[in-house]
């Protein structure tokens, strides 16, 4: 993912250049100057060091040497290089100054600058040991020991989800997009992307803010994909069942606040598979009362949505839950179906991962080894023994999740044959910053889904904000989904786990 390399800067004094015009005359037989540029760097009389050009070979810095400039310097230098570009921007991060201090600046750069930084007297090739080859422990073991790491992340697969996503942004003219490819049942973390993105070789001119990793430090409104949480909640309480019923006006007035499913419709007498396939926020709002407002805010807390994950990045941001700590039904049923509480899609990706693994609290991660330049190595362990549901409701809400994708979306038609699914979307009104109430037309659209669903391998996370004249995520995010989960499927190369005329 990223190399050290050695060159040559090359470098002006403007208080000892005397003929600026003949001197780029010459430097131009061996440099590609910008004349203006040059001469503006010249005509800095109280400045004795101005940089003209940087990384360049030894081949280069020979021609250099030979013309004998009286002003001229050329120093040997050291940088990092990164060979994929953009390729995982967000996750690597990059080294530069700040002020007089050279040092990793963002992602795993940062997080690991302990391992990763070099003594400049020594000679050193790769940071990463293998090109995109992650559970935290202390590194007290090995105390300022430089090393190299080595990730989670899969080069291929990284590669597919950002293209995916910046297709998806293009189609849709969102403000930006996000995607996590995850192990649910060990936390490893094999392709995680954020559109847009920026060059790690050439980020000096970027706005700032590009470059922090809104998968991992922003908090959002998550919307419909938090139904699962509360149907899971229900199911392991004992509060519901799969064919549980409750009678759908519509719409219904809480604490003087109405609140409606998302076309007003009435259903009648409905279960709770009908709850999850039409996405009815009565029927969230049904499960959430039914479990009460404080158990309900104990479970929705254990899911980890209002907590850091542990994730080896920094910056990492907290769940705004405040909500759930009310006592009015109002907060706990908003909650219940994504609205009113905002969680980091890292977070939400850990809650939704305790549904597909028998109802285990993971740490997702990005890092699963350190070798040390010592000689030694550590495989680093995040292993969690804590249970947030009982298996059987990991089983349970599973196929239910399955039943989702098999009957309802796109009416069963994105039904992959062979492969068990379990999937949901998302939709969410949004606000804007510093403005009370939400946006006429605003959303935030959010999916997951994991499979084989009883075995789960992957879980694929996605968001984007604001798509532009489009409201429901089923309509922007199910193609990219599929799209990923065909591509996950062939690429590691996962058995069907049912009969392909299977019909549930």
């Amino acid at each position: 993912a990223a190399i050290s390399r050695s060159g040559f800067t090359v470098a002006i004094n403007p208080q000892i250049i005397k003929d600026p015009e003949e001197i780029y005359k010459n430097l131009s037989q061996v440099l590609v100057l910008d004349k203006e540029e040059f001469l503006t760097k010249v005509s800095k009389k109280d400045r004795t060091y101005e940089e003209i050009a940087k990384y360049l070979n030894a081949e280069t810095a020979d021609k250099l040497k030979v013309l004998n400039i009286y002003g001229l310097n050329i120093s040997t230098d050291k940088w990092r290089f990164y060979p994929g570009g953009k390729l995982a921007s967000h996750i690597i991060g990059f080294v530069a100054y700040k002020e007089n201090e050279l040092a990793g600046r963002y992602g795993l750069e940062r997080y690991y600058e302990d391992v990763l930084k070099r003594d400049p007297s020594k000679a050193y090739n790769n940071f990463f040991a293998e090109f995109f080859s992650n559970v935290k422990e202390s590194l007290s073991e090995y105390p300022q020991e430089e090393g190299n790491i080595i990730t989670t992340i899969e080069s291929s697969t990284q590669l597919f989800l950002e293209n995916e996503l910046k297709d998806v942004r293009e189609k849709w003219g969102s403000d930006g997009i996000g995607g996590v490819i995850i192990n649910p049942t060990n936390g490893e973390i094999m392709a995680m992307a954020w559109n847009p993105s920026f060059d790690l070789n050439n980020f000096k001119e970027s706005d700032v803010s590009i470059f922090s990793n809104p998968l991992v430090e922003s908090r959002y409104e998550m919307g419909s994909i938090v139904k699962s949480l509360t149907m899971a909640i229900g199911l392991d309480t004992g509060a519901v069942t799969a064919s549980s019923t409750y009678y759908d006006s519509g719409c219904t007035t809480l604490n003087t606040e109405k609140i409606c499913n998302y076309d007003k419709v009435a259903r009648g007498t409905a279960n709770m598979q009908q709850v999850l396939n039409q996405s009815l926020n009565l029927g969230a709002a049904h499960v959430a009362l039914k479990v009460g407002n404080e158990k309900f805010s104990e479970y929705m807390k254990n899911f980890g949505v209002g907590t850091e994950t542990g994730i080896d990045l920094p910056n990492e941001g907290r769940g705004l839950i405040d909500n759930l700590d009310e006592k009015r039904d109002i907060e706990t049923v908003t909650a219940s179906y994504g609205q009113g509480v905002a969680f980091t899609p890292i977070a939400t990706v850990r809650a939704l991962s305790v549904l597909a693994n028998g109802g285990i609290l993971i740490t997702p991660h990005l890092v699963k080894k350190i070798e040390y330049q010592n000689g030694l190595s550590k495989k680093m362990s995040f292993v969690s023994d804590k249970q947030i549901i009982k298996k059987e409701t990991s089983e349970e809400i599973t196929r239910m999740l399955v039943n989702v994708v098999d009957k309802a979306l796109r009416d069963g038609t994105a039904k992959i044959p062979g492969y068990s699914v379990a999937a949901k979307t998302g939709t969410a009104q949004m606000t804007d910053e510093g403005r009370a109430g939400y946006v006429d037309g605003k959303y935030l659209h959010s999916f997951f889904g994991y499979f084989p669903a009883y075995k789960p391998r992957f879980l694929v996370f996605l968001f984007q904000l604001y798509p532009k004249n489009v409201r429901y995520a089923s309509e922007t995010l199910t193609d990219p989904f599929l799209n990923i989960t065909k591509f996950l499927i062939n690429y590691y190369q996962i058995p069907p786990d049912r009969p392909e005329n299977v019909n549930q």
